[in-house]
């Protein structure tokens, strides 16, 4: 069976104890290393073999600085990061996906923490739920954005129209318009959005949550 190696980043020692006891029960998975620190995780990782890095979110008390250490380790190479926390703050999740972070998982969860290790290895992370609504909301906001900034308030409120079923002379004369001014305006709407009919282009708009 292949060895998976890994390397803890963990300031609190009992937590540390506590992971070597867990990992040590799994047949495959194999402690490289032990960090307390950034500072010592850096100086580690490139002395040893490593696959998977579990990572504390707080090395320091009221300190994220295992998001900014996350980036300097993925500046070192491709290594498989898992945020190890007991942090449940939106914000800290968000971070540490953009940092790099390939799973989330809340230390009342650390039973979970060896299948998270094997899924990360095969790169087949599954998020965390704990961490997986977090980042819906979060795909959903910026999709929102997204829309907004690329439809005009006149495209919106043709799209609304076209949502509750009206033609095109129909909403020309709603919104007082020129039938060819509707009709250029959905052309442009319908290239913005990459679809082929105004009536995709507003199930498009109202699954971006544009209204």
């Amino acid at each position: 069976m292949e060895q998976i190696r890994i390397l803890l980043v963990e300031d609190d020692k009992v937590w540390i104890q506590g992971l070597v006891d867990l990992i040590h029960q799994e047949q495959n998975l194999v402690i490289s290393g032990v960090a307390a620190t950034r500072e010592q995780a850096l100086a580690l990782l490139p002395t040893i073999p490593v696959d998977v890095i579990v990572l504390d979110i707080m090395l320091t008390k009221n300190n994220l600085d295992g998001i900014h250490t996350a980036l300097e380790i993925r500046a070192l190479g491709d290594y498989k990061i898992i945020m190890f926390t007991s942090l449940a703050m939106d914000e800290a999740i968000i971070d540490s996906f953009a940092a790099g972070a390939v799973n989330y998982i809340d230390k009342l969860n650390y039973k979970e923490l060896p299948d998270a290790i094997r899924a990360a290895y095969r790169n087949a992370s599954s998020i965390h739920a704990s961490a997986a609504s977090t980042l819906r909301s979060e795909m959903q906001r910026l999709k929102k954005a997204e829309m907004h900034r690329l439809i005009s308030p006149v495209e919106k409120e043709i799209l609304q129209l076209v949502s509750q079923g009206y033609t095109q002379s129909q909403i020309a004369k709603e919104t007082l318009k020129s039938e060819r001014t509707v009709k250029n305006h959905i052309g442009r709407i319908l290239k913005k959005l990459g679809v082929g009919s105004s009536k995709e282009a507003a199930e498009k708009a109202k699954k971006g949550l544009l209204f």
